[in-house]
């Protein structure tokens, strides 16, 4: 399991596609409103990625069964790998937007909580929680530490809310390839795991959920929900080991955490 030490030169395409990435949930944001249907938003990232940024979107047609969308729309009990469809958004709902993209051959892995109007004050709350749980993960990564730290991380600030991680999907090594070794899972025990190196690319995408952490595979064979339709949240980022510390390559210019993290 362990990751393909990245070349200079693939760590200036995963920048690149990194940054992509990160602008294609900056365009969609403002989209993200009461009666717009998640293939509409789905449309627009097609659209942005292929025409604007002459890029790929990643899920579409990936996989088996393939992945018939751009993007991944999850939203309120969806925990993640939601199909755009034609249902409207309504008051309330919260929604994971997954883009993935690649250009000149490397992939750029990112995903964000958006909210319809007000959000419940539950919904709030798990959201920032989650984003808190990437963050804590985030900000340990470094050469010598191993994956089961990562994990800790994550389960620790949920569980420590009274909310469960999602056990089945994981994050994962990224490059060239969509999802390679690693497997970056959320949860575990410090010091176990393979051992992390300077040049390794993954992602870390936390999936929290407000009641239990079971899930079940709708039929369509992708849909991932919770088994007893408690609401789910999730933040993504792709990221770079550095010599001594971690670089973000997805990062937004609202995101109150720094790009590059040094030990």
């Amino acid at each position: 399991m362990v990751g393909t030490i990245k070349t200079p030169q693939e760590i200036d395409k995963m920048r690149i596609a990194g940054k992509l990435a990160s602008e294609v949930l900056n365009m969609i944001g403002e989209h993200v409103i009461k009666g717009v249907t998640t293939d509409e938003l789905d449309k627009r990232c097609h659209d942005y990625i292929v025409n604007v940024q002459d890029s790929i979107p990643a899920p579409l047609n990936y996989g088996n069964p393939p992945f018939p969308k751009s993007v991944c729309t999850s939203v309120n009990h969806v925990i993640c790998h939601g199909i755009p469809s034609d249902k409207k958004l309504k008051d309330g709902d919260i929604v994971n937007i997954d883009v993935t993209i690649i250009k000149d051959g490397y992939h750029g892995d990112t995903s964000k909580m958006f909210v319809v109007g007000k959000p419940s004050i539950l919904a709030e709350r798990l959201i920032k929680v989650t984003q808190e749980c990437l963050y804590n993960a985030i900000k340990i990564v470094k050469p010598g530490m191993r994956l089961g730290d990562i994990g800790h991380a994550c389960q620790q600030h949920a569980e420590a809310h009274n909310y469960s991680i999602v056990r089945e999907y994981c994050g994962h090594g990224i490059g060239a390839v969509f999802h390679e070794d690693p497997q970056i899972v959320h949860y575990g025990k410090p010091g176990t795991g393979d051992l992390i190196e300077a040049g390794m690319c993954f992602t870390i995408e936390p999936m929290v959920n407000a009641g239990k952490r079971y899930s079940k595979i709708l039929p369509d064979n992708w849909t991932v929900v919770t088994k007893d339709r408690s609401l789910s949240a999730q933040w993504e980022h792709t990221l770079l080991v550095t010599e001594n510390g971690v670089e973000i390559l997805t990062l937004r210019d609202e995101e109150d955490i720094d790009r590059i993290i040094n030990h």
